[in-house]
């Protein structure tokens, strides 16, 4: 007789994980508490769904997570970015690579991946029920789960339950785990944007260069795309420096001061020696009129002005103090980041269901047997760049096969 699971999210790692188990013949149930399968998936990558990255060594890889990457190495060892990439292909969804390294499908739409996903589970038959809210779970004598249902008070059960109900951004998304045994590592924000309120800054919402960005006050260092905003920065640079720093700043409530090196490839010797260059080359133009590459004509003309260099002076008559301090600025622009701003359906949290808890040979819990886990509702997040589905497609397709062997 075929064993009874049943998932709790219908999520990237709650349908893969039904799929795996039900093409090996266990009889599946999805549980969404929501009105729609796969939301996540619906809008991540501006709705064109970062299927995984092209990094082909599972070591590697694992390095890609602040939290859970030592726990990820096995795991990756038996279902890799190559193995997801198989995965789709074999059932019609071919991905294209950027150069970036990011997958996406080639037709550049995440529903691609959703219709993927929704099919596969029908093809194998597993039973997706939408609404469906799991108000409590028991355990009960004979090893079974009980599920209690809202609304209605129904009540199901099953040989192995699976959790993966996505990242806990309150504590109370892990209450199902923790009424099981499980603690909880606290929530905390990651992959989030800064807020500064520099007016000038400000003006120049759009504007992407190469930077560097540090926080002194958490040791935190990224080099990448810096993306100025209406509210601040964000882009790489930042959305890494954020994940890998999530505790440190949240200790420092959000508040702290960001330094920006405008030309990560240049020394403050080196900036001075191409202004001399510049006297001697364009002296008789403006100095908000000549930028030094790469920086745009629009971010060059506020940082001279901000360096407290008059719009109307020449090359020729730029003082050497301003000199010293516009090259100051170029290296070593401060900022006070007042907050942080979360885009909150597609951003990440670190935290949740404690790693030396779960057999990562098969995402079971070493609390209680029977039940598995997968995806974000573990202690683990990774910088983007698809690393995060990565970690949900890989632990659900472990759980999956596990549960029905």
């Amino acid at each position: 007789m075929s064993r009874h699971v049943v998932i709790v999210g219908g999520g990237a790692a709650g349908f893969f994980a039904a799929i795996a188990a039900a093409e090996r013949g266990a009889q599946v149930t999805i549980l969404e508490k929501t009105g729609r399968f796969l939301d996540k998936v619906r809008i991540s990558g501006g709705g064109r769904c970062n299927v995984t990255h092209a990094c082909f060594e599972p070591r590697e890889f694992a390095t890609r997570y602040p939290r859970g990457g030592q726990a990820l190495l096995g795991p990756f060892q038996k279902f890799s970015a190559r193995d997801t990439v198989a995965w789709f292909e074999a059932r019609g969804v071919k991905l294209k690579t950027e150069a970036d390294g990011r997958m996406f499908p080639i037709t550049d739409s995440s529903q691609t991946i959703v219709d993927c996903l929704t099919q596969a589970a029908q093809k194998s038959g597993v039973k997706l029920r939408l609404h469906a809210s799991v108000e409590s779970v028991t355990k009960l004598a004979d090893g079974r789960f009980e599920l209690k249902l809202s609304p209605g008070n129904e009540k199901v059960a099953c040989d192995k339950l699976l959790l993966a109900t996505g990242g806990c951004r309150a504590a109370a998304a892990g209450q199902l785990a923790a009424s099981l045994g499980h603690a909880i590592e606290a929530p905390v924000p990651s992959l989030f944007t800064f807020q500064i309120a520099s007016p000038w800054l400000r003006s120049l919402a759009g504007v992407s260069v190469d930077a560097e960005v540090f926080v002194s006050a958490a040791k935190l260092r990224e080099r990448g795309p810096l993306l100025i905003t209406h509210w601040g920065v964000s882009g790489p640079a930042v959305l890494k420096m954020s994940a890998w720093g999530a505790r440190a700043l949240h200790g420092l409530n959000y508040q702290f001061p960001l330094l920006v090196n405008w030309l990560p490839g240049l020394s403050a010797e080196k900036i001075i020696q191409e202004f001399q260059a510049r006297r001697e080359t364009a002296g008789a133009k403006l100095v908000v009129n000549v930028p030094l590459p790469p920086l745009t004509a629009r971010l060059w003309e506020q940082l001279v002005l901000a360096a407290g260099i008059a719009r109307d002076t020449r090359w020729s008559a730029l003082p050497r103090a301003s000199s010293q301090a516009l090259a100051q600025l170029l290296t070593r622009t401060e900022f006070p980041v007042t907050g942080k701003s979360l885009n909150k359906d597609e951003f990440v949290t670190c935290g949740g269901v404690k790693l030396s808890e779960i057999h990562f040979k098969s995402m079971e819990s070493k609390v209680c047997p029977g039940l598995y886990f997968a995806g974000e509702l573990l202690d683990i997040d990774g910088i983007t760049g698809g690393f995060n589905f990565q970690a949900a497609w890989t632990t659900g397709w472990i759980a999956g096969n596990a549960m029905a062997s």
